[in-house]
């Protein structure tokens, strides 16, 4: 139909062609629209932006740029909103250099008071990990919006610079759900498990602001790596009410949820409630709890059903399925899988792999061949790889190979008592007592004090973290009289 009135209007001389590239564009017909777009003679700045909108949302950002450049060449001024889009598209596109260029255009243009373009310039380069140019040009604002700080704090975390994002966020006027959800993330995906769970229990405090689908994505792996099962299925049934289960991040997170607390068979459950929305990343999360909890043939045979309705296993489902042999003591599966990666499936082997693989030999008492193929690695061993060979070395009494691979760890991490201690214990096993000797004065003379270890509890939808005879916690004394009662109590059946 539009077609048609365009040849009607070529025909009796009526110039539509803004009109109908505007509706070519609610369809959308990006072909077609562009087609009549370079027709007109010289569009207007904002049917330019309107065209780069329209790509900007296909993800064809190197179109956005070229219209940019047309706009220039015809003489068209861009505006904020053109800025806008383009600093946008260039933090989709990685495009620092280009992104850096229009910033000067944008300086040049005047354009240095909108709050909108502004923001998307800072989120360009926070996302660019160009941190101080992002923090300049926030310090620089005279007025910020939400947005904003949004962007700046989502930079820091996403760097790793997560007192710097807790302080901005801190100093913000007024927080709504993307801002807590991204310091929550940013605990998260940096492996602050416990502050990204206490930042969420902070926010559930706050009534003028809901957790969302992003949210509750972001906290329950939290959850899940601090064996926090209550505060989880607290979430869990929040999300089911608000309907954010068919959101498939949400469903993945509470899958891991059960599979990485060992249980198992609700972890089934929501596999199967999952049903065809199932991807990757689902099967991976049921192969690995399946693994680490010791049922590894269940984990294999899941993978063969992956496999038979035509999902392409990545490197993270070989850590589950190596893991899955380490842990059925299944060496002959392991070493097939394991060689089977690159030419199977075109995954290089990791330094995780190894580390799986050099564990699952060691298990077995392979600790020639776990070295050998440590030898053989084309990355640098890392000290997991080289601790898992020790602790192999340490269970089968082979002190050869365990000076070796305390040899190694004393020079990737002289700090670490672990490694002295687990030497010193293997020597001490032998008799050899020339051998503890020399290591205690070692730790002596390093100052090397072995860390005293620590234990989370979950109690009330609260995670406490204690160590032996630890006198922090503000009920100390209420928890130490109940343990003396129960002593006393102990002491009392036995006699």
């Amino acid at each position: 139909m539009l077609k048609q009135i365009h040849a009607y209007t070529l025909r009796n001389g009526i110039d539509q062609t803004s009109d109908l590239v505007l509706k070519l564009l609610q369809i959308p017909n990006l072909p077609y629209a562009h087609t009549l777009f370079n027709l007109i003679p010289k569009p207007t700045v904002s049917l330019y932006n309107k065209l780069i909108k329209a790509y900007f949302s296909d993800g064809k950002f190197h179109i956005c740029f070229s219209l940019y450049n047309q706009m220039c060449l015809q003489g068209v001024s861009p505006n904020e909103h053109s800025f806008t889009l383009l600093f946008s598209a260039c933090s989709s596109n990685s495009s620092s250099r280009l992104g850096q260029t229009l910033h000067s255009h944008f300086v040049k243009l005047g354009f240095v008071l909108d709050v909108f373009a502004l923001t998307a310039l800072v989120n360009m380069y926070a996302k660019f990990g160009m941190l101080a140019s992002a923090r300049q040009v926030f310090d620089e604002m005279g007025f910020r919006e939400i947005p904003t700080w949004n962007a700046m704090i989502a930079g820091y975390a996403k760097s790793g610079e997560l007192e710097r994002a807790l302080e901005l966020f801190g100093l913000m006027p007024c927080r709504n759900v993307v801002s807590w959800t991204t310091i929550i993330s940013g605990y998260s995906q940096n492996g602050q498990y416990a502050k990204a769970l206490a930042m969420f229990l902070q926010m559930e405090k706050k009534k003028d602001v809901m957790p969302n689908e992003v949210t509750v994505a972001s906290v329950l792996p939290a959850c899940a790596n601090l064996g926090a099962l209550e505060v989880g299925q607290r979430i869990e049934d929040y999300a089911r009410k608000k309907g954010f289960f068919k959101d498939l991040y949400v469903s993945n997170a509470i899958l891991e949820l059960y599979a990485r607390c060992g249980q198992i068979d609700v972890a089934w459950l929501v596999f199967n409630e999952i049903g065809n929305r199932r991807n990757l990343c689902s099967w991976n999360s049921m192969i690995m709890g399946l693994a680490v909890h010791g049922k590894c043939k269940e984990a294999l045979n899941l993978y063969e059903q992956m496999l038979r309705v035509g999902i392409t296993p990545d490197n993270v489902t070989f850590v589950g399925l190596i893991l899955a042999c380490t842990h059925g003591g299944m060496i002959f599966k392991g070493r097939q899988l394991f060689r089977a990666m690159k030419p199977k499936f075109g995954i290089t082997p990791k330094l995780e792999h190894y580390g799986c693989m050099v564990d699952l030999l060691g298990r077995a008492g392979e600790l020639q061949e776990a070295y050998d193929l440590i030898q053989g690695m084309p990355m640098k061993p890392d000290n997991v790889i080289w601790g898992a060979l020790l602790g192999a070395c340490s269970f089968h009494g082979n002190i050869e190979l365990a000076e070796k691979a305390a040899e190694s760890l004393f020079e990737l991490e002289p700090w670490n008592p672990a490694n002295y201690v687990l030497l010193s214990n293997i020597y001490a096993s032998a008799g050899r007592w020339h051998g503890v000797a020399k290591l205690r004065k070692v730790m002596k003379g390093g100052r090397i004090i072995k860390a005293a270890g620590y234990s989370f509890i979950e109690e009330e939808g609260q995670i406490h973290k204690f160590i032996v005879e630890d006198k922090s916690h503000p009920r100390c004394e209420e928890i130490y009289a109940l343990l003396k009662a129960l002593y006393a109590e102990m002491k009392f059946k036995e006699v």
